[in-house]
């Protein structure tokens, strides 16, 4: 049956629609991949000799055992943020004689050939080597080792069940933030330490390797709630409302005043609003609002100056980025009831348009009180709104024309990484690095106002050009209509 899920997933990877930037995103992916692996190989060769530089008189294994609670904090919150379980089309198999166990059991197994669980490896293997090569006792660092192994297994799995209690909150990320920061603060503070602890306990398996029962107790106890917690939810109608909430709706009169767009702009607002995925757009606006003051109080940063229109984009623009980069993926449920109905295109994309253009300027006022810490930066601010209108929203726009990736609005939104393809990482290009470049350039070889008045220069001549941009993004959207349809018909 394995066998079977294999070649399944072999065959959605290659058959999708979103093969090509499927595959670009993992070449990528396998470069940072590469460079993590290297980088651990690199830890793990030097941190006993550098450790036995630094501290000659101590055990660099002791060491190592009392930072290892870090390491666990650490793993746990990139994990919770990075790494997903392994996801398989199941409803189409509910249907067919094979037991519940087997999928559930594929699903976990699978989870335990992650990257995320094999990357420690690297840097636990080097070193356990330099431990035998210093005369250390070769079934004791064989236990250590399998310690390590197993921990990162417990990680694995424990990431989960609280990656799925924390789904069903607004903020999914708090929880984690709340273990890991309280755990941390407890240590800092002294008022337990588990630093001590957690070394304390692999130095008890070094000395005594039957003391690594416990470790698979553990793993056992959490694959067991992990496999309860699947059972839970796979049913063909998991995915129906169990409760009915009363909507409260606005009609959204004030949108009359965009006249033929205002019905797309109506369902956009409504959509923002209604659903867990696209509310996350609505709260990065207070990150982003407040972005410049994890920067601009910093007196390192007062003669950075090209630094400001980084911040300046992505301060008025949040919006823009979070929201307009899944346009149209996120219609994507009802995206072909959409194209059968007697509507223009071009409407449907200036209500998207219009919705990132207006943020973009209510940002913009919302952050005036920036001047505070000089004038530069709201020049900058301004130059990068009116850069954001003017270039971003078409550049935004147009790469939607090659979306092919559906998205679930009814799931998580915190680091939710579905519907993210190819394009969204490119996209980034041209929308904070080449502004970036050009200002640095110009303020380097000319000056700061020139800078700020080549980007207003650009945003205007866009703005100026916008109904011909409109025309051409349309027509892009119009060639890949039905390539479309057919992938936001595939659960990809």
């Amino acid at each position: 049956m394995i066998k079977h899920f294999l070649n399944l997933e072999w065959k959605a990877f290659f058959r999708s629609a979103s093969f090509g930037k499927s595959l670009g995103v993992k070449l990528l992916m396998g470069f940072f991949a590469i460079y993590f692996m290297v980088v651990f190989l690199g830890i793990g060769i030097m941190l006993y000799p550098g450790l036995k530089k630094l501290y000659p008189e101590q055990d660099p294994l002791i060491i190592v055992n009392n930072f290892l609670f870090f390491w666990i904090l650490g793993d746990l919150l990139f994990r919770f943020f990075f790494q997903k379980l392994p996801v398989m089309s199941v409803k189409p198999l509910l249907t067919l004689p094979i037991g519940r166990n087997k999928i559930v059991n594929y699903v976990l197994g699978k989870s335990a050939l992650s990257f995320f669980n094999f990357l420690p490896l690297f840097a636990i293997v080097p070193f356990s080597i330099m431990l035998l090569v210093n005369d250390y006792p070769l079934g004791a660092v064989l236990a250590w080792v399998l310690a390590l192994v197993l921990t990162t297994l417990i990680i694995n799995y424990l990431n989960f069940i609280i990656e799925s209690f924390s789904s069903e909150t607004e903020l999914s990320f708090l929880p984690i933030i709340l273990i890991t920061g309280g755990l941390f603060a407890i240590d800092y503070f002294e008022l337990l330490s588990f630093k001590n602890l957690i070394g304390s306990a692999f130095n008890a398996i070094y000395q005594s390797p039957l003391l690594i029962g416990i470790l698979v107790l553990i793993l056992v106890a959490l694959f067991v709630l992990n496999s309860k917690l699947l059972h839970k939810k796979l049913f063909l109608d998991s995915g129906l409302k169990t409760q009915v909430k009363e909507v409260n709706a606005s009609n959204l009169e004030w949108t009359k005043n965009f006249g033929d767009i205002a019905p797309f702009m109506q369902l956009d607002l409504r959509l923002i609003w209604r659903n867990k995925r696209t509310k996350s757009s609505v709260w990065m606006l207070a990150l982003g609002l407040l972005y410049g003051l994890f920067f601009y109080p910093n007196p390192t940063y007062n003669n950075m100056p090209f630094f400001f229109i980084f911040i300046g984009i992505f301060s008025t623009g949040i919006f823009l980025i979070n929201f307009g980069q899944f346009v149209p993926a996120w219609d994507s449920g009802y995206y072909k009831l959409l194209m059968s109905q007697n509507i223009k295109y071009e409407q449907y994309l200036k209500s998207k348009f219009t919705l990132m253009a207006l943020s973009v300027v209510i940002l913009f006022v919302l952050g005036i009180p920036y001047v505070y810490f000089g004038w530069k930066i709201l020049l900058a601010h301004f130059a990068a709104a009116i850069y954001n209108i003017g270039i971003n929203t078409h550049v935004i726009l147009w790469g939607g024309a090659f979306n092919r990736k559906k998205i679930d609005l009814s799931q998580k939104a915190a680091f939710n990484y579905q519907g993210t393809g190819a394009v969204q990482w490119l996209i980034g290009i041209p929308l904070l690095v080449l502004p970036m470049i050009i200002f640095a350039l110009l303020n380097w070889l000319l000056s700061f106002e020139i800078a700020c008045l080549v980007l207003i220069v650009m945003g205007v001549v866009g703005i100026v050009f916008h109904q011909k941009l409109m025309r051409f993004i349309t027509g892009k959207y119009l060639e890949s209509k039905y390539k479309m349809i057919d992938a936001f018909n595939q659960d990809n």
